[in-house]
């Protein structure tokens, strides 16, 4: 059962991350292997629930068949772990990097304790490490006497299809971020800067989201429950689909695209909207309506069993037989759960087929240098029939005009 007040989610419970530790066990034990060592802080809280700010300092999860689930890491986390989960039964803590003493020279002493020296031990990353804001430091793979056996993919594995608990915690994210398109729209207009609008937006929706979920809610992967913005794509910025920010204010005429995540559960959807300031153009209602076609050819495609090149290749086409095939600048869409992009990939490259409990984002996009981009995505749930659309938020011109 999911915690929460009644029927709303706020995160997965205690007995789903053991049994994700069990199965984790299980492969261990299957391919005579002794522990998995974890440096990927969502991996981590996947299995445990517990997550960090990963900075230059190391961190690491380690899982013993037999043995206690351990955190390797600096010392100021050493209360915040204790906080956040039970499932980690030992924490070992360094004081910082550099350190007189290496932190990775402290994981070799750490490991000689837990008794893992000359054992076989699985990992996601052979540095031990994830080397971030200068970190540098040698690969514990050089520095402790094991065998290390690549298991990168073991988690990711296990992420990609969704629990239950997972698909009502993204469910209950996208309803909160079709309130936030609202108000992005609502606040949107003529002579306003996009930033402003998404600071409005995000936090008016996060006050109401807190008041109404109550005094248990709490972002679990993010420092703000919700994500509105912009993101500077305003009139011919919005043809640069990874837009970071725009210094000018927004015009009569312009093209915006809105985007949206909400942490519930530490799980996010993903719903952006292009909207137009003002009345549309011949050219840029032709562009947004060619848009929704494919990105409805993609709702089409997505399901148990079709290959996720196959969506990629329905949506293309539609904007191929319109003549706008030169102006996709990217694929179709991605997996959505813990992370903002995760696999499946709903590309013309990748033959994987989908599956039933997998969610991911049809986002399909074109977009004209100088001109404008027009780009929707939804949040959908693979099933065995028709893909379930979680977000809701109005796809049709005459309803994302902005007055």
């Amino acid at each position: 059962m999911l915690l929460g007040c009644g029927q709303v989610k706020f995160s997965i419970s205690e007995a789903e991350h053991k049994q994700r530790i069990e199965r984790i066990r299980r492969v261990l034990q299957k391919r005579n292997v002794d522990a998995l060592y974890l440096t990927n802080g969502t991996s981590m809280f996947y299995l445990t629930g517990y997550s960090f700010i990963s900075t230059e300092r190391p961190a690491a999860l380690i899982i013993p068949v037999d043995g206690r689930i351990t955190f390797l890491g600096p010392l100021l986390e050493e209360d915040n772990v204790q906080l956040k989960t039970r499932l980690v039964e030992d924490v070992k803590t360094y004081r910082d990097y550099p350190g007189e003493k290496h932190p990775i020279d402290h994981f070799v002493d750490f490991l000689r304790q837990m008794g893992l020296a000359r054992k076989h031990i699985g990992i996601d990353n052979k540095a031990g490490v994830v080397g971030m804001w200068g970190y540098k430091g040698p690969p514990i793979t050089r520095r402790f006497e094991a065998k290390f056996v690549d298991m990168s993919d073991l988690v990711p594995s296990m992420r990609l299809t969704k629990s239950e608990d997972e698909i009502a915690l993204v469910r209950e994210s996208s309803k909160w971020a079709n309130l936030a398109c609202g108000f992005m729209q609502e606040y949107a207009c003529e002579g306003a800067w996009d930033a402003e609008i998404a600071y409005k937006a995000s936090r008016d929706t996060a006050i109401i989201m807190k008041k109404t979920l109550g005094s248990d809610y709490e972002p679990m992967r993010s420092i703000f429950p919700v994500t509105a913005y912009f993101r500077g794509q305003v009139g011919a910025f919005s043809a640069i689909p990874h837009s970071m920010a725009t210094r000018r204010m927004i015009k009569k005429g312009d093209v915006v695209i809105a985007e949206v995540g909400v942490d519930v559960g530490g799980y996010t959807c993903e719903l952006e909207r292009t909207m137009i300031v003002g009345n549309s153009t011949q050219k840029q209602r032709r562009y947004f309506e060619a848009m929704v076609k494919a990105q409805n050819a993609g709702f089409e495609a997505i399901r148990d069993g079709a290959k996720c090149y196959a969506v990629d290749n329905a949506t293309f086409k539609v904007f191929k037989q319109a003549g706008l095939a030169h102006l996709v600048k990217h694929h179709t869409g991605h997996g959505l759960g813990l992370e903002g992009h995760e696999p499946p990939w709903l590309d013309l490259g990748n033959v994987e087929p989908l599956k039933a409990g997998m969610i991911v984002s049809c986002e399909p996009g074109i977009y004209e240098k100088g001109f404008a981009g027009f780009r929707h995505s939804d949040t959908l749930l693979v099933t065995r029939g028709d893909a379930e659309t979680l977000t809701y938020y109005p796809r049709d011109l005459d309803a994302l005009i902005i007055d």
